[in-house]
């Protein structure tokens, strides 16, 4: 797959850059595996705004993922390879033995026409879903559930893969992509390989409107509001009133560590960050 770039016949065209989805076996998606997406425009369940800049954006069908893998040693043949617009990785279309069909995150290196199988008899190429405690030391994996039976959490974006540092006790240590060294239960199921679809990471947008199509609206620096909408707004020209960057809401914008205590940290070994 490779990345497409167009001459400046228009100002938007000029720096934006598509992928040219040679990957694409299917355009259609499975009927079956179809859901209705409401958009909430980033408010909860009271109508409040809990995230900024979020509205409209291109109509589209959720398609149902297999996350679970629970479907054991069941032989799957992949059928197709679709694009999602609901993810930025691509989805491969399973039929199983028995006459199922299921979507699951597509690995690099899979193609149409392979089968993949779920269990702990699996073999280890990309596509087959283990429990941690089956697959060998150093392996490649996504699709990571953070509690057995819950479905995969981690791991699942375009071109990712964590590996599978150690095995101590009940706990695997696992490396994130962001660098980060935790624990993982080995009961939890992965999938082997990498995520497909690396090259997303180099596309462009090249113009204001494709980010409205994703459904993200304008977002308005502080420091040209007033200073009854901002901490940073008023004053004449530019000026942050040598106060540090901050929200609207006044909290630090810039290196402020806003995690709480959660009960997964103590299964954190080491940070993304060091402090």
């Amino acid at each position: 797959m490779a990345i497409k770039q167009f001459k400046p016949y228009t100002p938007g065209r000029r720096f934006m850059t598509v992928q040219k989805n040679d990957d694409l076996t299917r355009k259609d998606p499975e009927r079956s595996l179809l859901e209705p997406l409401h958009k909430k425009g980033g408010r909860n369940n009271r109508g409040r705004i809990t995230m900024r800049h979020r509205g409209g954006g291109t109509r589209r069908l959720y398609r149902v993922i297999d996350f679970k893998r629970n479907k054991l040693s069941v032989p799957g043949k992949i059928a197709a390879i679709e694009y999602d617009p609901n993810r930025n990785a691509r989805i491969a279309l399973v039929h199983y033995l028995d006459g199922e069909k299921r979507y699951i995150l597509a690995p690099k290196d899979l193609k149409v026409g392979d089968t993949i199988v779920a269990g702990p008899e699996s073999d280890i190429r990309p596509g087959n879903a283990l429990k941690l405690k089956d697959i060998p030391v150093g392996t490649m994996v996504h699709n990571l559930e953070l509690e057995p039976g819950r479905g995969g959490k981690l791991v699942r974006a375009a071109g990712t893969s964590a590996q599978l540092m150690a095995k101590e006790g009940k706990y695997a240590y696992l490396r994130m992509p962001s660098g980060e060294l935790r624990l993982i239960l080995q009961e939890c199921m992965a999938t082997i390989g990498q995520v497909g679809n690396e090259d997303y990471e180099n596309v462009s947008l090249g113009k204001a409107g494709k980010t409205r199509w994703l459904g993200r609206r304008p977002m308005v620096r502080g420091m040209v509001m007033n200073p009854v909408d901002h901490p940073m707004g008023g004053g004449e020209g530019r000026s942050k009133s040598h106060k540090h960057p901050v929200s609207p809401w006044g909290t630090p914008a810039k290196g402020y560590r806003t995690r709480k205590n959660k009960p997964s940290d103590r299964l954190i070994v080491r940070r993304r960050y060091e402090k």
